[in-house]
């Protein structure tokens, strides 16, 4: 399943397991501090270096029931884990007595478990969090927790990408102009419509027939003025791109709504349409999990701000093109920060220095770069 960037959030109002008397003597179980809102209280901000970290909240809750098939399991934890002991011996699965098959990622105090299949129908399923999870100072997780909840029916239709079209054959395309700071580094094609070649500057093009030449550029540069069929073919580009944003913007029945009210950093985001009606501002890293062929859709109102060094990491298998940024005010990417997506954006792009780019830059205005890198997923 893939996702639009509207997708299936880490965090939702997280109850936490009750403790399992079954559980070995040697590991303890307690019930983890209701903190459901994905911050640190007081008390765990406070707390002594020489304290274990705990299982703080989780996803599925204790005893959920109609819990999606291919539903991406999430752990959340008081302390940063030492990530190399969150692993499938210490964050394990099982229907019955037998183990899941999965892969388990780590990032920013959340682990997640990604089954390799979907799960099965009317199945009850058990999660355990062993305490050889150890935090980053070496010590054990203060207490085991292991939890259980109830598969529903049948798995949820898949979320469908957003087909690009023409557009998908530019990393970069813009409507009135791309600039550049040199030096930048673009894999793919780029292309401004209905702008002319001028309107591209600081790549200090060579021009050849129909299209144009950089250093800077692994691909070919185009723009509207340029020899035939590169006209036509940009004005099909970016109807496409417009065609793309309004199906992004347009898809109904959001997995999830007004996340983290609007900031999101620190967030693990499984696959599904995500929504949010004003702006969203992501200041520290997160991890977007998922399968290979999952897909996520962020459908965001207003403007789209990445603070500068913050990174965006993939795990599971999920792949950059298939996560879609749907922005309807300015996306600022901040300095040497590494985002990932096709970002399409109603108005503007502006990549701070040295920042990084996986995925396709797709505005309908302008593009403005300033020695970054750009690839194209």
């Amino acid at each position: 399943m893939l996702l639009m960037f509207s997708m299936a959030a880490c965090e939702k109002d997280y109850n936490h397991p009750v403790p399992v008397t079954e559980v070995p003597a040697e590991e303890p179980v307690k019930e983890p501090e209701d903190t459901t809102d994905g911050t640190e209280d007081e008390e765990t901000a406070d707390k002594p270096n020489d304290v274990a970290a705990e299982v703080k909240s989780t996803d599925p809750l204790k005893d959920a029931a109609d819990v999606a098939l291919n539903k991406v399991i999430l752990v959340t934890f008081t302390e940063e884990m030492d990530p190399a002991t969150i692993n499938i011996s210490t964050f394990t699965v099982r229907q019955g007595t037998t183990e899941v098959a999965g892969t388990v990622a780590y990032s920013s105090k959340v682990a997640t478990f990604t089954p390799a299949v979907n799960m099965v129908a009317n199945g009850v399923y058990k999660v355990r969090v062993s305490t050889e999870a150890k935090g980053v100072d070496g010590m054990k997780l203060a207490f085991a927790t292991e939890w259980a909840f109830t598969t529903g029916e049948k798995a949820p239709a898949p979320l469908a990408v957003v087909e690009l079209g023409a557009a998908g054959n530019y990393v970069i395309l813009a409507k009135t102009a791309i600039n550049n700071n040199p030096t930048s580094a673009i894999t793919g094609n780029m292309g401004v419509s209905p702008a002319a070649t001028s309107y591209i500057t600081g790549f200090s093009l060579t021009d050849a027939t129909g299209y144009a030449t950089s250093a800077q550029v692994t691909g070919k540069v185009y723009g509207a003025d340029m020899a035939d069929p590169t006209p036509i073919n940009l004005t099909t580009a970016v109807e496409n791109m417009i065609t793309a944003y309004n199906d992004a913007a347009g898809r109904p029945s959001p997995d999830f709504t007004e996340l983290g009210t609007g900031s999101i950093g620190g967030k693990t985001l499984s696959a599904g349409l995500y929504k949010w009606t004003n702006t969203v501002s992501i200041p520290t890293d997160i991890t977007i999990s998922g399968g290979p062929n999952d897909v996520w859709i962020f459908q965001i109102a207003g403007d789209l701000t990445v603070a500068s060094a913050v990174n965006i990491t993939l795990s599971g298998g999920a792949q950059a093109k298939n996560i879609f940024w749907q922005v309807g005010g300015e996306v600022t990417i901040g300095t040497t920060a590494g985002f990932k997506g096709i970002i399409l954006s109603m108005t503007g792009v502006t990549l701070g220095t040295g920042a990084s780019h996986e995925g396709r830059l797709l505005a309908q205005t302008a593009v403005i770069l300033d020695g970054n890198a750009v690839t194209q997923p």
